[in-house]
């Protein structure tokens, strides 16, 4: 079967053939790969900046944000069938008993760093036609999302965030007052860094939690990012035309950033405007060479501690943020259809694979299709 896959050695991106996997245990699920969709990462192991094979291998297979058909499940599995749309777990635990954290089933935060992530680090991804995958690290996903399920994996990035920030928040009486027909987050403010598909997804999902939402974003409206952020009632304000400084004399005070940009310049610029009793975000990873920046520590330790502030930094997703992705994504296509499908900015067959993650980034996110259904 065909696979697509980057050889660090020999400096290589291209398409393979490899043997088409059969099941060996009774908890393992077969599933044909729909789609997959290509991100940032995907973008900088083809640039050979990381991305580590699996033992025994020069190459590794590409891709983790994925949507499956499953075709055939072993003896004991027991809540997946044939037929269903599948969406895979990106990490898998390491192999240390004293990791409680891998033990209990979150290696999203293992406490060794010897996790293996599948298209990433040390385990082959989701570029290719089939897969086999244990049935603990699959979501079901509903045939009504079908069409957009592709997201739910980028957007478990700010679900998990939303998970992290709420129980942290309770350090405080952050809680809005309740109120009928109100979300939760009613009374706070939330500002999105960027505007990319982890941005625009995070947007979403803020929104739905009641945030008065705001899109931060380099370039200048009207642009099609920009439409898009605002045909779902967040409003789009470009860095080329609002300071930080202006941006909080306009907003008032910040209760949360959510940094999608990848960029740490405006990321700590808008981290010294964050308000009293903020939680700033980061899910960004620069890419190399990493630049060199200024920030004036000085000031942003004192706002920290005078203002009760908190950094965080989060990265990969477990279950329960899979899960609240999933049921996210189907408010998202109730109420912004539209908006939602216009994330997917392409649909490619597997020859245009090179093209797209070695050439110039274009669109908001870009999917390859590997089988029809």
């Amino acid at each position: 079967m065909k696979a697509i896959a980057v050889n660090q050695k020999k400096r290589d991106v291209g398409l393979i053939d490899q043997p088409v996997p059969e099941i060996s245990l009774p908890t393992e699920v077969k599933f044909r790969t729909l789609e997959v969709g290509i991100c940032g990462t995907d973008r900088e192991i083809c640039r050979f900046d990381y991305g580590n094979p699996p033992t025994g291998y020069e190459h590794l297979v590409l891709g983790h944000e994925a949507l499956g058909y499953v075709t055939e499940v072993g003896s004991e599995v027991h809540h997946i069938k044939p037929g269903d749309f599948v969406v895979p777990m990106v990490r898998r635990p390491c192999h240390h008993e004293f990791c409680i954290s891998c033990r209990n089933d979150r290696s999203d935060f293992c406490t060794t760093g010897d996790f293996v992530e599948r298209g990433i680090k040390e385990y082959h991804g989701f570029m290719t036609e089939q897969v086999v995958d244990q049935e603990k690290y699959l979501c079901v996903v509903p045939p009504s999302l079908r069409e957009v399920a592709v997201l739910v994996e980028p957007l478990t990035v700010a679900e998990k965030a939303l998970i992290q920030m709420w129980h942290i928040q309770k350090r405080l009486h952050w809680e809005c007052p309740v109120t009928k027909g109100l979300a939760p987050g009613h009374c706070h403010k939330a500002v999105v860094l960027g505007a990319g598909p982890i941005g625009i997804l995070g947007a979403m999902a803020f929104k739905v939690a009641g945030f008065d939402t705001y899109i931060y974003s380099r370039s200048k409206a009207p642009n099609p990012k920009a439409e898009l952020v605002e045909s779902f009632g967040v409003k789009y304000i470009s860095s080329e035309e609002t300071s930080p400084d202006e941006l909080a004399l306009m907003l008032g005070n910040i209760d949360v950033v959510y940094e999608a940009v990848g960029g740490a310049k405006v990321s700590f610029e808008v981290l010294k405007v964050l308000g009293l009793n903020g939680i700033f975000i980061f899910t960004g990873i620069p890419g190399h060479p990493l630049p060199e920046i200024s920030i004036d520590g000085e000031f942003i330790m004192r706002n920290m501690v005078l203002k009760n502030q908190v950094l965080l930094g989060t990265v990969n997703a477990g279950r329960d943020a899979f899960d609240n992705a999933i049921h996210d994504l189907g408010i998202f296509m109730e109420r912004w259809p539209e908006a939602v499908r216009s994330v997917i900015s392409g649909r490619f067959e597997l020859g245009k694979a090179k093209e797209l993650l070695i050439g110039k980034a274009s669109g908001i996110k870009n999917v390859l299709k590997l089988s029809a259904m």
